[in-house]
């Protein structure tokens, strides 16, 4: 079964992607006031409550000035999947356009975007034991072996797939053994027909340079503004961030910190490095999409002059 979000739902609306730091949120604004638009946010972190600082998550004041979706959704402890994702936005989406508004989906997980764009198939249900009998099984192993294990099995979703991505490798791994078939067999890979798709797929393509000191300085400002804080409150909380919530980007690093692995000076370079490259993974999910059109620019441009390209695309 594949969740998808209705075509006649998905080409009422516009998509605003592009790598983190680049500029997205305030654009994304300034184009939804112009056009009477209401923003679904596409990031897999700023689902989580409590986690702003970190997920660079919209102000209260700029979710007063534009109506925002699938933020604060979930609690740090809860784990949500891409299916998950799909179905909301899609509910999202019917809401806004009854509304006769213009759904915006704003962010930079490339995964979700895909699972807007060409929908996610589900699959069995988690079998629990055959995931902790894989985590057992690697935990005795050379890094690596979950990977290789998958490559045999399903050599398109390991080519797909970072050797230390640890969740979506087992998950993988645990759809094989469930159903007898390859993940990627099973998924909905290539692009819709023209007609279902959104009205605009765009992504802003900035300079390298000026996105990562544009990166660098903001993880400077966020630990100013009190990220380290806000990692202490969430781990204080009963039951604690879930897996998935204590990997986040920025979250992991100040765990580090505070449980004595690294000073916050090495959190800090540390953070700075793995959101460079994350950076440069986004890029490549963007390109790879066919849906995606690339708007270069500068970072030196006046946001409303970037508005009026994005409606004149």
């Amino acid at each position: 079964m594949t969740s998808r979000i209705d075509p006649s739902l998905l080409s009422r609306c516009l998509v605003l992607a592009g790598p983190t730091a680049c500029g997205k949120t305030q654009l994304a604004l300034e184009w939804a006031e112009r056009i009477g638009g209401e923003i679904v946010a596409m990031d897999s972190m700023s689902l989580y409550r409590g986690m702003d600082i970190g997920t660079a998550k919209p102000t209260s004041e700029q979710q007063q000035r534009v109506r925002h979706h699938l933020l604060d959704v979930i609690a740090p402890h809860q784990e949500y999947s891409l299916a998950d994702y799909v179905v909301a936005s899609s509910k999202v989406c019917a809401t806004i356009v009854g509304a006769d508004r213009v759904p915006i989906f704003v962010g930079g997980t490339g995964l979700y975007l895909r699972g807007v764009l060409r929908g996610v198939f589900d699959g069995p249900a988690a079998d629990w034991p055959l995931r902790e009998q894989l985590a057992a099984d690697a935990a005795g192993q050379e890094a690596g072996w979950l990977w290789s294990q998958l490559q045999q099995v399903d050599p398109v979703s390991a080519a797909r797939l970072h050797p230390n991505d640890t969740r979506r490798l087992v998950r993988a791994l645990e759809v094989h053994a469930l159903t007898g078939r390859p993940l990627s067999e099973q998924q909905d890979e290539g692009p819709g027909p023209r007609e279902t798709r959104p009205r605009r797929v765009l992504w802003l393509s900035p300079p390298r340079d000026w996105l990562y000191a544009r990166i660098d300085a903001r993880v400077v400002r966020m630990c100013e503004d009190g990220l380290v804080e806000e990692v202490k409150d969430l781990l204080a909380e009963d039951p604690p961030p879930g897996r998935t919530a204590r990997q986040a980007l920025g979250y992991k690093e100040i765990i580090d910190h505070l449980e004595g692995r690294m000073t916050l000076a090495e959190a800090i370079d540390t953070i700075q490095r793995h959101t460079r490259r994350f950076a440069r993974k986004q890029t490549t999910w963007f390109r790879n999409l066919e849906e995606c059109d690339e708007v270069p620019v500068s970072g030196e441009e006046d946001v409303a002059e970037l508005v009026g390209r994005l409606q004149d695309m």
